[in-house]
């Protein structure tokens, strides 16, 4: 259950006071919780791997990579900002945290290991079912 409701001034606040670090918790944006944290950063970085995969294959038209991957970047955000800032890049989540330090260098881990785990099941989800499979002839 959301403890606070996410207001501008919410978010203006921590903004301000963490330089944009990630987090969870009651004191964080909309007060969620770990387990929505952990599983809102795997999917988020899930469906963003999926759509980079299907945007630079071999299927899709050349030149276009960047409309797919920005809109669904812009989404991703919209999203998961109230709920932890919007990692899905471990490199986007370890400077505002070592800058800001307390909560925000504690609740590092998590912005680290559920991207790596959402990556790691989007490669093996492309691998598996949608990778052309090239035959030796």
């Amino acid at each position: 259950m959301i403890s606070h409701p996410v207001t501008w001034e919410r978010m203006a606040n921590i903004a301000s006071s963490n330089l944009g670090a990630n987090g969870y918790g009651a004191d964080y944006l909309g007060g969620y919780s770990l387990t929505s944290a952990f599983i809102t950063e795997v999917v988020m970085t899930f469906i963003f791997l999926m759509v980079i995969f299907g945007a630079t294959s071999s299927k899709a038209p050349a030149g276009f990579a960047g409309i797919p991957i920005g809109l669904s970047l812009a989404m991703i955000h919209m999203v998961s900002i109230p709920i932890t800032g919007t990692s899905v890049n471990p490199a986007r989540s370890l400077g505002p945290a070592l800058i800001a330090g307390g909560t925000a260098l504690s609740q590092l881990w998590l912005f680290i290991i559920s991207p790596v785990i959402g990556a790691i099941i989007a490669a093996v989800v492309w691998k598996y079912l949608f990778e052309d499979s090239v035959s030796a002839v």
